[in-house]
């Protein structure tokens, strides 16, 4: 299970990893923040661009390798267990940090639902959005990647991540679907 996080900057920085990748990736979940009404397009747009199918996330869906999920705008996405997989939940709880969709909330999630078989990546946006439940994600066995400065629009989530203490490995966007790839191979 792959979880990102991003903010300002964050719909290249997911273009040019997702576009990277290769079709056989484990489910990929993604916070980025963005207004209602924006995401759907958004993961349309990302979908004809991919190998790997991307979608903007629907609530009880089950989750499926070979995916990429997007946070519907305004709303929060969580990973669920059901029976012996995962399913998706997509909800209207407050704001967290100010922001719905939340990187914690997601994050958070992750790091409950799938521990060491998980993978967290933060990429570029202004704030501490994730940053502590990257930590979370860290301390449950997950592997855990923060975009470089130099490579970000704007260094705020990741440098936060990385201050909290809940990042391994900190990697140029050019490199992380690389590392992605690599992380998840059997």
């Amino acid at each position: 299970m792959i979880g990102i996080g991003a903010s300002t900057g964050g719909v290249e920085a997911l273009r040019d990893v997702l576009t990277s990748l290769p079709a056989h990736m484990p489910p990929i979940l993604i916070a980025q923040h963005m207004p209602p009404g924006f995401t759907e397009t958004f993961a349309r747009r990302l979908d004809t661009l991919c190998r790997i199918h991307v979608k903007q996330a629907e609530d009880n869906e089950p989750v499926r390798g070979g995916v990429a999920y997007i946070a519907p705008g305004g709303r929060h996405l969580v990973l669920a267990r059901r029976g012996g997989g995962y399913c998706l939940r997509v909800t209207d709880d407050p704001p967290v940090n100010r922001h719905r969709p939340s990187v914690d909330t997601l994050f958070r999630s992750i790091a409950r639902c799938a521990g060491t078989q998980a993978i967290g990546v933060m990429l570029t946006g202004m704030g501490g959005d994730g940053a502590d439940a990257m930590l979370e994600m860290s301390q449950s066995g997950a592997y855990t990647i923060a975009q470089d400065e130099a490579s970000c629009v704007v260094f705020g989530m990741p440098r936060q991540a990385i201050a909290a203490g809940g990042v391994r490995e900190v990697a140029p966007l050019s490199d992380i679907a690389s590392r992605l790839e690599a992380l998840a191979a059997p």
